[in-house]
């Protein structure tokens, strides 16, 4: 069963989504070492899961995530001794797969930003595909006030949305960006009104998990080769992905549905 809770983090399954949600909201949902493991290992079983056709990552309370810890401190083994650099580099590295899976894994991820999105945290929802805001959410790199340069992918990840200049001035200078602004600059897809925003990002979700899911996977792995790709080199591999995508269930499915003439029903296995 895929669905688990730690104290720190809830994983659900709900209508054919798997929801991953911080649970520290008297810490802002920040961020320490045995969060990460679980949140790996449920995106790894989501993706691979049949049955379920999006991944959310949210935050419990006000706050979306706070970014690391600082108050539990880090690069500590468990004998409470200093880690040497290179120990701190490989397990920071190690942690920051969270956000190379939520961009990488073949399955539609989802940030749904409840609140605050801090340093790791904003690199987190900025690792998804795509960012639903509620009113109340803001975005801030957050590094340049503890003299960190960034990590989990936070400043690849910015540049990609905003482009570098601006991805330098938002971090060098720390500014806070509102949910508004958020949407302008292209950092998130849709604001929503606070009241309406869990109803808003669950429906959201639903409809991409209704979908075929493997098709989808490959949508994703075209549209992400559009950035490290020539159009003759894409092209190739989008042969591949169609080729693949025909031999689906969801694909045969999909032809009996347009024959009787009604919706298509994904997920069912022949």
């Amino acid at each position: 069963m895929i669905p688990t809770r730690t104290d720190a983090v809830r994983i659900e399954v709900v209508d054919r989504v798997g929801v991953i949600s911080f649970t520290r909201p008297g810490r802002r949902n920040a961020l320490h070492d045995d969060m990460f493991a679980p949140m790996i290992s449920a995106i790894e079983d989501f993706a691979a899961d049949p049955d379920i056709g999006c991944v959310v990552v949210t935050g419990d309370g006000s706050a979306f995530c706070a970014g690391g810890d600082i108050r539990e401190g880090s690069g500590r083994r468990p004998d409470g001794t200093r880690a040497s650099r290179e120990e701190r580099i490989s397990n920071l590295a190690a942690n920051s797969r969270l956000s190379v899976l939520l961009h990488e894994a073949p399955i539609v991820t989802i940030a749904a930003v409840n609140g605050a999105a801090v340093g790791a945290g904003m690199a987190i929802a900025l690792a998804c595909d795509l960012r639903i805001a509620s009113s109340s959410a803001r975005f801030i790199g957050g590094w340049a006030r503890l003299g960190f340069s960034g990590d989990f992918g936070g400043p690849w990840l910015l540049a990609n949305r905003v482009g570098p200049s601006k991805a330098l001035e938002l971090l060098a200078t720390n500014v806070t960006v509102g949910a508004d602004e958020a949407l302008r600059l292209g950092m998130v897809d849709r604001v929503v009104p606070v009241e309406q925003f869990d109803a808003e990002w669950r429906a959201w979700a639903t409809t991409f998990a209704a979908g075929p899911k493997t098709a989808i996977g490959f949508m994703k792995d075209n549209v992400r080769n559009a950035s490290v790709l020539s159009l003759a080199d894409a092209i190739v591999i989008e042969a591949e992905h169609q080729v693949d995508s025909a031999q689906t269930a969801d694909h045969r499915e999909a032809v009996r549905a347009w024959i009787d003439k009604r919706e298509p029903q994904f997920g069912q296995t022949d």
